[in-house]
């Protein structure tokens, strides 16, 4: 019975170490130290420039960010426009979303692209988002599988209908347009954070660091799940780890962001569900 955990284990872990660490160790014996110090500078320091821009200008409870730039060079009407947009508008709920999900966008996928192809000069295949690394679609399959009888269970706790949707809506609100255009965001926002966490960061990283770049990405992925409800806040400690191993693994992170954005997407319909909206 312990065979299979055996496998795995080995396949996804010791021999994926054992691989990854070889190659790394081949790379730095050909470059120089400045080298390896330049790449993980470009990296650490873009990845706490992209959290820190999700963190303020991504912040719509506090939009006079937005003031504060771009009143000094002259645009003050625009920023008072989306401060009207976001703060007093009949259609500022789905304007905050539409924010929300924007900065995301930008921070975790536009950004990092930009650092990969201007800092790093590498190509975007070699940090995720190419689709001929091996296939893991019945890893991914079963761990959908395996989640999907938990979120169910989780949906019928007070702190979850308390937390989902994050669009929330009105009385007597169909679902389209704007709670369907706003699931569409959602979920590509997550195939940014995606590739923050699991390919911009762990294959930015994995010449320098080895297999311990899994490792890296961990602890700030925990961090943007403060907030949350516990259990879920726990989970992204061991799905930190794992969703990282597989796109080690596969070199992809496409297959991580199905899985991600079918749960989160879940989630908001569990929750309509749940209230008889559906």
């Amino acid at each position: 019975m312990l065979r299979f955990p055996r496998r795995l284990w080995k396949a996804y872990v010791t021999d994926l170490r054992d691989e990854v660490d070889a190659e790394s160790a081949a790379y730095r014996a050909k470059v120089s130290p400045s080298v390896v110090s330049r790449n993980l500078a470009i990296v650490f320091i873009g990845a706490a420039v992209c959290m820190l821009l999700v963190r303020f200008c991504g912040n719509v409870e506090d939009p006079s960010w937005v003031r504060k730039l771009l009143q000094p060079i002259g645009l003050g009407k625009l920023a008072g426009t989306f401060e009207h947009a976001v703060t007093k508008s009949p259609d500022k709920r789905i304007n905050q979303r539409i924010w929300w999900a924007t900065a995301r966008v930008v921070a975790y996928l536009v950004l990092p692209i930009l650092i990969v192809k201007l800092g790093l000069r590498a190509k975007l295949s070699d940090t995720g988002l190419g689709l001929k690394g091996p296939s893991q679609w019945k890893i991914y399959a079963t761990l959908l599988a395996l989640v999907a009888p938990l979120v169910i269970w989780v949906s019928f706790s007070p702190a979850f209908q308390a937390k989902y949707p994050y669009y929330r809506l009105a009385k007597g609100e169909g679902l389209w347009p704007r709670f369907i255009t706003w699931e569409a965001l959602y979920a590509t926002q997550f195939l940014g954070i995606e590739y923050f966490f699991r390919g911009f960061f762990i294959h930015g990283l994995r010449r320098e660091l080895g297999y311990a770049a899994v490792f890296a990405p961990v602890v700030p992925y925990v961090t943007i799940h403060f907030g949350k409800p516990l259990p879920e806040a726990l989970g992204s400690l061991f799905t930190g780890f794992l969703l990282g191993t597989l796109s080690l693994r596969s070199r992809s992170v496409w297959g991580a962001w199905g899985v991600h954005a079918a749960v989160a997407c879940s989630m908001d319909f569990l929750s309509l569900w749940h209230q008889g909206r559906l």
